[in-house]
């Protein structure tokens, strides 16, 4: 059953990556527990923009918990305190009424603020291009028996292709660190034969991006798989650490 609930929210603002931010106190009344945690936003700037005051920036774009943009820090939890699922698909029956909420940005200096809670996350598409492509003969359609892959690897790969490449590994992490992302792309790949071609170069040339970028070190706490809204696994990282090894060995 749906109900109505009035929350008070404390919202990090800031005009830009060089800009010093603060957190600001607002407060949304009357919100249905069907509501969406971003729908919850889109009141606050409707009212901010009806007083006429800045809205508060943030990111969103499917809204369906498939792109990732919605990358906002909650109650000290990237996406908040459900887990498995993205900001976006956090509904306001989660919180109580006249809870305090407290939404950040992301904190990473990989990830430097552009405005409010939006950050830049270009550095994710750097460590891609730097190695997240396969070169594939694409032209007639192979015969669908020529290139057996077991149900077991498959699924494996499936799985390591979910990441949407959100950054809440990054945000979780006490380093910043972005080895689960970059193990999650590494092992798509390396699992199955269309990604052996470049399998040794792909391994050094994204790790060496995510080093450049500024990326911290992994200490195995394991938070960034806890928070990430895919579930990907820590098993990953191992799996980037051997192709990796291996990768340096054969240099």
């Amino acid at each position: 059953m749906e109900n109505n609930i009035n929350v008070n929210l404390k919202i990090w603002r800031q005009r830009g990556p060089k800009e010093k931010g603060s957190f600001q106190n607002y407060r949304v009344e009357n919100v249905s527990t069907g509501t969406s945690f971003l729908e919850m936003l889109d009141m606050l700037n409707q009212q901010l923009v009806e007083k006429g005051e800045e809205p508060v920036v943030f990111d969103s774009d499917c809204r369906e918990g498939i792109c990732g943009m919605c990358s906002l820090y909650i109650n000290g939890h990237p996406h908040g305190p459900v887990q498995g699922i993205t900001t976006c698909q956090l509904h306001m029956r989660k919180f109580k009424n006249e809870d305090t909420i407290t939404i950040e940005p992301w904190r990473s200096a990989a990830f430097p603020v552009i405005r409010d809670l939006m950050v830049d996350r270009n550095a994710f598409d750097k460590i891609q291009q730097a190695g997240g492509y396969v070169s594939f003969n694409c032209g007639g359609a192979p015969d669908a028996n020529a290139t057996p892959i077991s149900k077991e690897v498959a699924d494996e790969a499936m799985d390591s292709a979910t990441c949407i490449g959100c950054g809440a590994c990054v945000a979780a992490c006490k380093n910043g660190s972005a080895m689960l992302f970059v193990s999650a792309k590494v092992s798509q790949f390396a699992l199955l034969p269309q990604g052996q071609v470049e399998r040794a170069r792909r391994a050094r040339a994204m790790v060496a991006k995510m080093d450049e970028l500024g990326f911290g070190n992994c200490t195995n706490t394991g938070a960034c798989a806890a928070e990430c809204p895919k579930n990907i696994s820590l098993s990953n990282i191992a799996r980037l650490n051997r192709e990796f090894l291996k990768a340096k060995i054969a240099e």
